[in-house]
């Protein structure tokens, strides 16, 4: 018997040093042959293994005692209430009205009592029949006593047993209330037959008409009937819902004849395209504005030689055909940061801003934000300090400046944080920049790394606030990092604005392996910036070019006076770091259903400068900073107009254009022709070198999956 005094089915005896057992029957009884003065042993799961010896006696009265550490049932159950008996926790009950009322929210007559109840209880497990009319459900209560998958529940129509089928066929407008009954509580009131449980149903009559087995299977094929009709539908909660992102127009096709300069700034950002795998791989449609083309071209390595000059970076370019518009062509425009050596870097006064708000307390938030900084701390050195910052309904300092040599000390800081309370983000960030700016190192590197899901709500809250805030830190010269986390309530909007606003870069940590490759494997270039407010500038000659257009960057294109403007911001580039800009070109004498020829205009017809240029397809400008430098320095490079089949392009190029494809494809862009995905993993395919990692293979398997 078990503590409570009731039989104990199921109970394991064997002869204590011998392979002889039993086990115990319904009722608790057993039998075995054992001589006398041989030790019995009694054990159950979930109870203290009890031993007694054979004497005279044929009758041994054997109780186990829980041993305390053994759950009898996990059940998850979300957004729901469910009235409990206040005696024991092995009983529910559940109102019909209520469930009808307020879960399903329709009144409709379709509904069985069997489906009504589904989900309403914890334990409880129906699963439908095979959909012939006349077929039953399977009924499951969960417990000790009914581990075995062919039993089902005892149910009782007010005090009197009925069949499954009956029970589908009950009129829920006559039913006052349903209870469940497990364990103990069930066959303390119905001995050996509520052994798998019992559902207790009690009419508001207190009589319910008994219904012959002809009627019953009328009424069977009535309500299958009915339910096809009327099918059960769920309202079910998108779970991207709550998410914000940008909106934006994708690049026009533009004359260089109106238009002969593109500008923009840099974008060594990756988290479009972590953010894009996490909704493929989970099995969701992306969402338009969510696809930033350049932030998923850039998301991968491309083998760009080293800057061998006086600048920190070296430019490439790369001439060749366009894989979805088979008239036009694609210029690749690559830029490769110096990697510098480790012991060289400089001293880093790095200020973890951690968000701690009641929205992150998800599994995929602050667990994961506790082991993604684990993974930075092991990088730092002696001469490094971090200081921890935390924000929720305020902002406050949890861990001073600390020697990243003190590795333990920082790691347990991380550990003791927990969420709760809401989320005032600008408080958080004016506490890191003070404290960064109070322990800011001279020609160093001076950061804050900002860790949330963005959901930023009170104090400095919308975008222009926060971008307001950001632009005005900046001027101190601590650069920005933002690692996004989450999902449901993720807002991409705001971690891109205060990025792109805060001498900055920005990343979507969606598991501990991009975690292990953003802050580990490529943490030189995600931390340490070699060149800040870089800025392109490219003229693309008429002579060659009808017509041009930037393939991303959309909220990165600056005005052409702002190039040489200092005083505007622009984008960092990290040691060791690759950047890739690719342009759409409609070579001149080639008719594009994507482009109009500008009116012809009397007064801005100029020469051709044939002789002159007649070989150059476009000037490329560079202008940066150095990191702790006001003046920008510049740099010319000119495109030879010199195109090369796609089967002889670089694989940088192949590759790079494939991932820009099928970005594009994604955003379901207007201006693309071809927008098969086999093409493009073929595209990916003979582009596939330098992958080590695997992220090249598995962008090829995203493909695969988006048809």
């Amino acid at each position: 018997m078990d503590n409570f005094n009731l039989p104990l089915p199921g109970a394991t005896v064997v002869i204590k040093g011998t392979s002889k057992g039993t086990q115990t029957d319904f009722d608790g009884k057993f039998s075995i042959k054992a001589k006398k003065g041989e030790t019995l042993e009694f054990s159950y799961v979930g109870m203290l293994t009890q031993t007694a010896k054979i004497d005279n006696s044929t009758n041994l009265s054997i109780a186990l005692a829980d041993d305390g550490n053994t759950l009898s049932e996990v059940v998850v159950v979300g957004y729901k209430t469910t009235a409990r008996v206040a005696y024991t926790n092995a009983v529910s009950s559940v109102s019909v009205d209520e469930i009808r009322n307020n879960k399903r929210n329709n009144k409709t007559k379709t509904f069985s009592p069997d489906q009504i109840l589904a989900g309403q209880t914890m334990g409880l497990k129906i699963k439908s029949g095979s959909g012939q009319p006349g077929s039953t459900k399977s009924i499951r209560i969960r417990g000790t006593s009914s581990l075995n998958s062919k039993n089902e529940p005892l149910v009782i129509l007010d005090g009197k047993p009925i069949s499954k089928k009956q029970l589908q066929v009950l009129n829920p407008n006559d039913i006052k209330d349903i209870t469940v009954l497990k364990d103990a509580s069930a066959t303390s009131i119905y001995g050996s037959r509520g052994k798998n449980g019992v559902i207790v149903i009690t009419s508001k009559s207190g009589k319910v008409e008994k219904l012959s087995r002809r009627q019953l299977r009328k009424k069977l094929k009535e309500l299958e009937k009915a339910q096809q009709q009327a099918p059960i539908q769920w309202p079910e909660k998108d779970p991207t819902q709550d998410e914000s992102y940008e909106s934006f127009e994708e690049n026009a096709f533009e004359s260089p004849s109106t238009a002969p300069l593109s500008t923009f700034s840099i974008d060594v950002d990756n988290a479009s395209y972590t953010n894009i795998r996490r909704f493929i791989n989970n099995g969701q449609v992306v969402p338009k504005d969510a696809v930033r083309v350049e932030e998923m071209v850039n998301f991968f390595k491309y083998k760009y030689a080293e800057p061998t000059n006086e600048h920190p970076f070296s430019i490439h370019t790369e001439y060749s055909d366009c894989g979805w518009n088979s008239n036009h062509k694609v210029l690749k425009v690559g830029l490769q940061g110096k990697n510098i050596p480790t012991d060289n870097l400089p001293a880093s006064n790095l200020v973890f801003l951690i968000d701690v708000s009641g929205s992150m307390n998800d599994q995929n938030k602050l667990p994961l934000l506790k082991q993604s900084m684990k993974i930075l701390v092991e990088q730092l050195r002696k001469k490094d300090k971090v200081s921890i910052v935390v924000y929720a309904g305020a902002a406050g300092l949890v861990l001073p400046p600390t020697s990243g040599e003190d590795k333990k000390s920082i790691i347990d800081a991380l550990e003791k944080l927990q969420a709760g309370g809401s989320t005032a983000g600008g408080a958080g960030i004016e506490l890191a920049y003070k404290t960064a700016e109070e322990n800011f190192v001279k020609n160093g590197n001076n950061r804050v790394i900002l860790a949330t899901d963005g959901d930023f709500n009170v104090g400095a809250s919308s975008n222009t606030d926060m971008q307001t805030l950001i632009e005005e830190k900046r001027k101190s010269g601590v650069f920005l990092t933002c690692l996004g986390y989450g999902m449901g309530n993720y807002k991409d909007s705001k971690m891109e604005t205060i990025a792109n606003k805060g001498n900055g870069n920005y990343a979507y940590i969606d598991n501990i392996q991009e975690a292990n490759r953003f802050l580990g494997k490529e943490f030189k270039g995600s931390m340490f910036a070699i060149a800040k407010d870089v800025k392109i500038q490219i003229e693309f000659n008429p002579q060659h070019v009808q017509a041009y257009r930037l393939i991303g960057y959309e909220n990165r294109k600056l005005k052409d006076e702002d190039f040489v403007n200092d005083a505007i911001d622009a984008g960092e580039l990290g040691s060791g770091h690759t950047v890739t800009a690719l342009y759409e070109i409609i070579p001149t004498n080639v008719k594009s259903d994507h482009f109009k020829e500008p009116i012809d205009l009397k007064y801005s017809k100029t020469e051709s400068s044939s002789t002159a240029f007649g070989n150059e397809l476009a000037t490329i400008k560079l202008r940066y900073k150095k990191p702790d430098g006001d003046k920008s320095i510049e740099t010319v490079q000119v495109v030879e107009n010199k195109s090369i089949p796609i089967v002889n392009s670089s694989d940088d190029f192949k590759f790079s254009s494939a991932v820009a494809w099928f970005g594009l494809k994604l955003r379901d862009s207007k201006l693309v022709q071809n927008k098969d995905s086999e093409a493009i993993k073929t595209l990916a395919k003979k582009g596939l070198s330098n992958d080590e990692d695997g992220y090249k293979s598995e962008f090829i398997r995203l493909v695969e999956t988006v048809k």
